[in-house]
This record gives C-alpha cells, sequence and structure tokens, in this order.
C-alpha cells in the first residue's frame, strides 16, 4: 500500500467537499492522502439531459477506470450516482453516514403561493433534468412547466438568481455540505416520504480495488453498518428495475428503530411523463425487502375506488390513480358546520387534528398572539400554510397516541390549545399527564348525509371515524370489497361494525393513500 493515498474525484464544489470530507477522515486513523482531479462523461456532456444520456455511470466511469489502472487507490462517489453493478475488481470499502436525504424546492420569492402544493405559484417554471423529480412533481402540480436545468449545485443556483426559472430541485445534502446561502430564495423541503428521493440520496461510497486487502481491512473503522442495510436495499430496487439514475425510480428506507422495522416507500414511473406507481412495505428484517417492493409494483391492478371525502380537480390521489387505470370517486358521507367560539382562550401552543379544525378556526379570524402551531400530519400542516402559518410540530405516526406522546413531550408543562370537531375522540389530549395543560374548543360539528345510492367500488378508503358510522347507517360492506381506513381510530371505528380485513396507511396524506392503494390493488383477499 502506497502512501499518500491518491483520491480520485469529480472536480466541482461538491465533489472536492466530498473528497476532502473523505480525506479527513482519513486522516483520523493515521492515513495520509492527496486528491486528484478527474474528468467524467458526466462533466463533458451538458446540453443533454440525464434520461437522454446513453448508457449508465456516466458520473463514474472515468473514476472507476482510474482505480483499475492504479493512478489513484481510492475512489469517492456520490453513492447515487454509482451504477448498482460494478467491475469485479473493485468495491465499496465503506459508506458513510446518510446526510439528510430529503430535496430542496428552491422558489424565487415573487413566485412563491402558499396556497399551491408545495407553495409555488400556478404555471411556474421548474428546473430540473431529472427523469425522477420530473415524474413526481408532475403527479402533484401538472400545472408546472418543466424545463431542462444541467450543471453543478452553484451553477444550477445561479440560473435561478438569474431568474431562468421560477423554482429548482435540488438535494438538500449537497447544499448543507457546500453551506450556500439560500436567503434571497423561498425554500422548501421536500418530505423524502412523501417526495421519494434517489435510491443512496445523501450518502457517499468510498470504491477501492478489491485485492486491496490490507487498505480494506483499515478502512472498516470508518463504515456505516445500518447504513450501508438501508441504501442496500434501495439500491437492489433500483438493480430489478435495470436502471441508474437516469431512470425514474425513488426509494426511500429507513430503520424504525422503536418497532424495529425497516420501512420502504419506492416510487417508478416508466417514462418522465408518465404517472408513478408508489408503494409501502415494512419488514422486520431487511432480506428480501427489494423483491418484495418489486413484486408489489408489478402486480398493481386497476379497480374502482371510492373515498369517503369529495375530491377536487386534478390532486395527487386523481391524477396518479386515473394515470393507471383506476376508476375514482370521492363523496363524503358527512357534512360539516361551523359553531362559533367568541373567545381565545390563553395557550401556548395550538393543536390541529384535522384539516377542518384548520379551516375552521381560521374561518372566525381569531385575534392571534405569539403562540406556536401544532399538527397531526402533513396533509394537516398543508392546510395551515394556506392561513399563512408554518406548523412547528408535525406528527410523523399514523399512530394517533404514539403523535400524543411525541407532541407531549416537546411541548412539556406548556398549555395547549386544540380545535376540534364536536365530539372529537381526543386521542391527542388523552396522552398528555396534566388535563390542566389542555383547552378543548369546539370548532365544528359534523352531520350524516342520507342522500345517494351506495357506490360501486372494488375498494373503500374511510376517511374518518364519522365517515364510517354514516356509511353504516346505509350501506354495508360486501365480500370482496377490500378497505382502507385512514388512522387508528377510523380502524377502531370499522371493526365495531365487524370489518376484520382492512389496512392503514403509512401516512396522513394523498400519497400514503396511493401507496395503500397501489399496494392492495394486487392482493387477494383471504376468506
Amino acid at each position: 500500500m502506497r502512501t499518500p493515498l491518491i483520491i480520485g474525484t469529480r472536480g466541482s464544489d461538491l465533489a472536492l467537499w466530498q473528497a476532502n470530507f473523505v480525506k479527513s477522515l482519513l486522516a483520523g486513523i493515521g492515513l495520509a492522502s492527496e486528491i486528484q482531479i478527474i474528468k467524467t462523461q458526466g462533466d463533458l456532456i451538458q446540453h443533454l439531459s440525464f434520461d437522454k444520456l446513453e448508457g449508465k455511470g456516466f458520473f463514474t466511469k472515468e473514476i472507476e477506470e482510474a482505480l483499475l489502472n492504479g493512478s489513484t487507490d481510492i475512489a469517492v462517489h456520490s453513492h447515487k450516482d454509482l451504477p448498482t453493478e460494478s467491475p469485479e475488481e473493485l468495491k465499496i470499502a465503506f459508506v458513510s453516514d446518510r446526510e439528510d436525504p430529503s430535496e430542496l424546492l428552491l422558489i424565487r420569492k415573487e413566485a412563491v403561493d402558499p396556497s399551491r402544493k408545495f407553495a409555488l405559484k400556478k404555471g411556474a417554471e421548474l428546473g430540473t433534468s431529472s427523469a425522477r423529480r420530473k415524474a413526481q412533481f408532475s403527479a402533484f402540480r401538472p400545472d408546472i412547466i418543466l424545463k431542462e436545468l444541467r450543471g453543478n449545485v452553484p451553477t444550477r443556483i445561479n440560473k435561478l438568481r438569474e431568474k431562468n426559472y421560477d423554482a429548482i430541485l435540488v438535494a438538500a445534502a449537497g447544499v448543507e455540505r457546500l453551506e450556500i446561502d439560500l436567503n434571497d430564495f423561498h425554500v422548501e423541503k421536500l418530505d423524502p416520504k412523501e417526495f421519494i428521493p434517489a435510491p443512496a440520496q445523501g450518502v457517499l461510497a468510498i470504491q477501492i480495488r478489491s485485492n486491496d486487502t490490507e487498505l480494506f481491512a483499515l478502512l472498516q473503522s470508518l463504515h456505516h453498518t445500518s447504513v450501508a442495510n438501508t441504501i442496500g436495499i434501495e439500491r437492489k430496487v433500483l438493480n430489478l428495475f435495470q436502471g441508474g439514475c437516469q431512470m425514474p425510480v425513488g426509494v426511500y428506507a429507513e430503520y424504525d428503530e422503536e418497532n424495529e422495522l425497516y420501512k420502504v416507500r419506492a416510487s417508478k414511473a416508466e417514462r418522465w411523463d408518465t404517472m408513478p406507481v408508489s408503494v409501502y412495505l415494512e419488514s422486520a428484517s431487511h432480506e428480501g425487502m427489494a423483491e418484495r417492493i418489486v413484486e408489489k409494483i408489478a402486480q398493481v391492478k386497476p379497480c374502482r375506488l371510492f373515498i369517503t371525502r369529495d375530491l377536487k380537480e386534478e390532486s395527487y390521489l386523481q391524477n396518479v390513480l386515473l394515470g393507471h387505470g383506476f376508476q375514482v370517486e370521492g363523496k363524503a358521507m358527512i357534512e360539516t358546520l361551523a359553531v362559533p367560539f367568541h373567545t381565545l382562550p390563553s395557550a401556548e401552543w395550538i393543536f390541529f387534528s384535522s384539516k377542518q379544525a384548520v379551516k375552521y378556526f381560521f374561518r372566525q379570524k381569531p385575534q392571534l398572539g405569539e403562540q406556536k402551531f401544532a399538527c397531526v400530519g402533513k396533509a394537516t400542516a398543508d392546510e395551515l400554510r394556506k392561513s399563512g402559518k408554518r406548523a412547528d410540530f408535525i406528527g410523523s405516526s399514523t399512530d394517533t397516541k404514539m403523535t400524543g406522546k411525541q407532541f407531549a413531550a416537546r411541548v412539556g408543562s406548556e398549555k395547549v390549545l386544540f380545535p376540534q370537531a364536536k365530539g372529537s375522540m381526543r386521542s391527542i389530549q388523552q396522552q398528555f399527564v396534566k388535563p390542566e395543560q389542555v383547552i378543548d374548543l369546539v370548532v365544528y360539528e359534523t352531520k350524516k348525509k342520507n342522500e345517494g345510492a351506495a357506490p360501486e367500488a372494488d375498494m373503500i378508503v374511510f376517511t374518518s371515524p364519522s365517515n364510517v358510522e354514516a356509511w353504516f347507517e346505509r350501506f354495508r360492506i360486501h365480500p370482496g370489497q377490500k378497505v382502507i381506513a385512514m388512522g387508528d381510530a377510523t380502524a377502531n371505528a370499522l371493526r365495531q361494525f365487524g370489518v376484520k380485513q382492512l389496512t392503514k396507511p403509512d401516512a396522513f396524506d394523498d400519497a400514503g393513500i396511493v401507496r395503500a392503494v397501489f399496494g392492495m390493488s394486487g392482493r387477494e383477499l383471504e376468506n
């Protein structure tokens, strides 16, 4: 083993940051190193979008060749750029810890519209050359105009500053590593559970020659095994689809230590201009998860879907399901009515457990002070933003009791106001040890609707316990009908009416519902 070791890398600001980061890690275990810059095909060809580039490894091939011919000893890659199949003569010596895998949507401030999804104005021009980003963003916002954008991270951001675009998408990890000032933009961080990142996004792969056994042994102290397990699932999915970074595939795996479960969300489109299929899977073992994800996607079967809420035109749920041949009907089984309140009790926090609670609370134009806001999930937080407020806490679990415990721990001894429906089940409030911290405020009530015939549906999505009760006053669940319940309270209400076979989405939003629908569509119910 020669010293100093030669590190091969691309020459962009981000690539050099990554190489220098690895250089510092090597120094920490007593290994001296030097950096050698290598030009790749991806660096030289800037006029084509990723989906138009031929082959795989156009950001890595030349760097791997330098390893193979012995001119370098170590290669540093963004793991998402590496082909899933590498030469036998090379291997990954270690992977880094995972930086934030999220996407950042950078918006020029004059193009911001808080009332719309991702706060981007109608008909805005979005810069990206990623097929994955195009497919997913178009599903959420079909009104957006997509424009090609290539170049390193600072170059792309400068093009936004020059007003060539209204907004661009970049990886959060790259921006954070380069410490780029974004104060002149409105920044939206896209939840990786909703807008699914590239496999292994935010992770560095350090590659060496397979026969450098001494070096491999020295580098094992730098290896993050837990990260390798999760991104191993992600990259195996990509491999099974025989794709590279030009394929519209997103996969995000995480390990839930509390429940000892691997949780995987995947999205795949045939092309950038087609609607993606997305699915969710959880398992106690990471073994075989990639194969099951691919199988789930392959088994999607269009069916007739009914959801117990009124649907808006061009919603993500409709865009995606209709794009795959599903018949979708939505109609609320209940109607909501405002309940006036005349005074606003004093509290440090205001917690919203539904979009309706947000709407009816702000409809009365309350006089607010410096309160902090909390929401049960992302869909409710999105509704809150339409009122010009951001949530300081957003529940990340479909288990409302767990969300309640997490929120109670967050607020400590502070008081919390709960705008809610009349007769609310108070699942969040019940998690507080001190009842005097909790202030209930009824802002709306529900009333059952009694019109319309039973929908013809193969699958029914129930959105609340009230909708469950209204349904069973008039209809029943027929054998063979598949049932999805939004949350534990809704699931418990269904079980009280004898529904034993049901599933729950992994998230309280349209993306979670869509994943549940796709996952259930190809599954046969047990007798």
